[in-house]
């Protein structure tokens, strides 16, 4: 079990994690946790039923890694049609009116893979077997892949890179860490994809 998840009877996945692969786990999704941010929430003593209807964003974001985590809906992202005014129309609309949820549900989601690992390393030194349900093994999902999305672009991994030179690089390459952990992460989300298959 170690390094990979497991299925577990009735439902879910387990995965055996260190001490240093808590740590590591930890400290990159709360990176990514600070990175989505709140979003544009309304304040408590808010109207419930206005809440509904807050409007979010219409503009992309400027972090290219954002880009990524909450892309325009129309239109290709790789080739932008600069002319096509009606798409980016549809685009600010469609932003405008999901983002602000989107971007709750992946802090969300985050913010429990940061509880549960919290909850694994108080349990013990030296890490533990974390048991997630099903709907647990979703939530971490959605984070692993957000990590994987935002480590990707700020290494500028392309499908060109697959097996190229960055998956070789020397030791003393400052991004050799994050290469690691760009891996790892997608060995972590392959096999919970995994256990999530009939």
């Amino acid at each position: 079990m170690a390094g990979h998840f497991e299925p577990l009877e009735g439902g879910g996945a387990a995965v055996a994690l260190d001490e240093v692969e808590i740590s590591i786990l930890r400290s990159l999704t709360q990176q990514l946790a600070e990175l989505i941010g709140p979003g544009e929430e309304p304040a408590e003593d808010d109207d419930p039923l206005a809440s509904l209807f807050t409007e979010g964003p219409s503009e992309p974001p400027s972090d290219p890694a954002l880009q990524r985590l909450f892309p325009d809906a129309y239109g290709d992202p790789e080739k932008p049609d600069k002319d096509d005014e009606e798409l980016r129309g549809y685009s600010a609309e469609f932003r405008r009116f999901t983002e602000n949820d989107l971007r709750g549900r992946k802090r969300t989601d985050a913010l429990h893979v940061i509880r549960s690992l919290d909850v694994l390393a108080a349990e013990g030194e030296g890490g533990g077997v974390l048991k997630l349900t099903a709907d647990e093994s979703r939530q971490w999902l959605g984070t692993l892949n957000d990590l994987r999305l935002t480590i990707g672009t700020r290494l500028e991994v392309g499908d060109e890179d697959e097996n190229g030179e960055l998956y070789r690089l020397p030791d003393s390459d400052p991004r050799k860490p994050m290469v690691m952990a760009y891996l790892w992460l997608g060995a972590l989300q392959e096999t919970l994809v995994e256990t999530l298959m009939p």
